[in-house]
């Protein structure tokens, strides 16, 4: 517990650099992170809304189908990992993220490329890699960048607003539609477009963060290197690993195995299947905003306690509503709002833990070890599980998933500063008459 004492919970970005940005940068620098991380799930959501074209044509099991998603979730997690530490020992945050935009783009190819299921898991390796350290640099850049009063509604919006439009709407909808007209290997060719323009905007309308200085050492904090077990000897950091490492699963388990389920169970057609994962994208864009603002309000604790318990209605609703589309979307909607939670315990909770200068370091901790265990090793189980049992297994899964993160997440310690002022406040003082 000393690095916890060292930085006490709800740790201002004091030394950061948002005192001296305008409120139209921050603005900027939000708007164009959430963007370019929508352009990353745009493509990495394209092979689980193009499943149904393309499992056909490779003649994918339901266990290689896991491996896809997990292969892409295991090299993420490694770029996460150390992409993130990089940037904190280099000072060149733009310039990587700038390089991992391209880099992802040019693999969205090679995958429509693919002729076999070890071409197409090799394509999605180099595309993980290419993704792992965008969000780790982009959750430091606003933590740095943009004033504490907005960092979870800033750190949310960067992660799920643009990543849930583009990625969990648009690509279902635009990519099926054009794998319909076309063909499923033109609709990959057309998701890596959008990153190369994202990439010029990051290079000229964004400026390189100026370096944050690591506090000075003194006997009671020797200046010694930093490491992810040190990170993990605080409660909210392995919390945090923990939830996440669930959540993310309950993440890439639906998106893999979600669309196939709706057309070869539920019997929907590709084009009502689309939709209906559509709404997941509008809902947790949606969701960007409120549950991440309602935690600056309320606090980071009761949303990751109460929405992991919610997220059960959505498999719940897979696997016993047989009416209409309209609904099941609804159904979705509701329970997709834990989704909203994934910046909270991904990039919030970690950064108002630490000091500024560890930020990367500790964001490509919480985001690297959730896709290495959860994104890897969750839809590989699911896909077993299908194999095995039948392809509603998944659904139980999910459901386990979802129950456990909440019990878990009760174990947090509040970090929202708006909350911990609050607390911190003395209560009224007596009455003139003395009361």
């Amino acid at each position: 517990m000393a690095t916890q004492d060292a930085h006490s919970l709800g740790h201002d970005t004091a030394q950061g650099n948002w005192l001296t940005n305008s409120t139209g940068y921050q603005t900027l620098l939000v708007f164009l992170l959430a963007l370019n991380f929508g352009i990353v799930f745009f493509d990495r959501q394209a092979l689980n809304a193009l499943m149904p074209f393309v499992q056909p044509d490779l003649a994918l099991s339901q266990t290689q189908i896991g491996l896809l998603a997990s292969g892409l979730s295991f090299s993420w997690a490694i770029a996460a990992f150390f992409v993130g530490k990089l940037s904190d020992t280099l000072g060149k945050r733009k310039l990587l993220l700038v390089i991992a935009t391209i880099a992802f783009s040019l693999c969205s190819v090679l995958s429509g490329l693919a002729t076999s299921f070890v071409f197409l898991f090799a394509a999605r390796l180099l595309m993980g890699a290419a993704e792992g350290g965008v969000m780790p640099i982009s959750h430091a850049m606003v933590a740095s960048e943009v004033d504490p009063a907005r960092r979870g509604l800033a750190q949310g919006v960067a992660q799920n607003l643009g990543s849930n439009l583009l990625g969990s709407f648009l690509a279902p909808v635009v990519l099926v539609a054009f794998a319909t007209a076309f063909s499923w290997r033109e609709a990959f060719y057309l998701a890596a477009v959008p990153g190369l323009l994202s990439a010029a905007l990051i290079w000229f309308m964004l400026r390189e963060p100026v370096p944050v200085a690591p506090p000075a050492a003194t006997a009671a904090t020797p200046a010694e290197t930093f490491g992810f077990l040190d990170a993990l000897k605080v409660r909210n950091m392995w919390i945090c690993v923990v939830v996440g490492v669930l959540m993310v699963a309950h993440f890439v388990i639906t998106w893999a195995f979600m669309p196939l389920y709706l057309t070869e169970v539920k019997g929907y057609d590709p084009s009502t299947m689309s939709w209906i994962m559509g709404s997941l994208g509008i809902a947790a864009a949606l969701y960007s905003f409120l549950v991440a603002g309602l935690s600056d309000v309320i606090g980071r604790k009761p949303v990751m306690v109460w929405l992991p318990f919610l997220a059960v209605l959505g498999p719940l609703g897979a696997l016993l509503y047989d009416g209409s589309a309209l609904v099941l979307a609804a159904i979705f909607f509701v329970g997709w709002a834990v989704n909203g939670v994934f910046p909270i315990f991904m990039a919030t909770i970690p950064s108002e833990t630490f000091p500024p200068v560890r930020h990367a370091t500790v964001l490509g901790l919480a985001m690297g070890s959730c896709e290495v265990l959860g994104g890897v090793f969750g839809p590989v189980i699911g896909g077993m599980l299908n194999d095995a049992f039948g392809l509603d297994s998944f659904l139980y899964l999910l459901i386990v998933l979802s129950v456990i993160s909440g019990f878990v997440a009760m174990g947090l310690q509040e970090t929202a500063p708006a909350v911990l002022r609050k607390r911190a406040a003395p209560g009224p003082g007596p009455r003139p008459d003395g009361s």
